[in-house]
């Protein structure tokens, strides 16, 4: 399992666009994965889950990833969240 935390830096946090980009992203792998922020933790595969947690500027989340294809997905969540300008 892989765990990575981050902080929040865009000023309207994880809106509609890049959760939609983040769950696109991470429904590509077999992993699981999730979001955690504030103690909840959502598949983030799942646009109402990553929507519900209501992740706005300044949070600090982690991602967990476990699987086969761990190292890559978690490359990948990454690199969309650094690409949306998110962290």
């Amino acid at each position: 399992m892989l765990k990575r935390e981050y902080k929040i830096i865009d000023e309207t946090g994880i809106h509609a666009r890049p959760a939609t980009l983040l769950v696109q992203a991470a429904s590509k792998f077999e992993s699981n994965i999730e979001l955690e922020y504030k103690e909840r933790k959502v598949n983030l595969k799942s646009i109402m889950g990553v929507m519900s947690l209501g992740v706005g500027k300044d949070a600090d989340i982690a991602i967990y990833v476990d699987g086969a294809d761990e190292e890559e997905a978690i490359a990948t969540v990454e690199e969309t969240l650094k690409k949306e300008g998110l962290v």
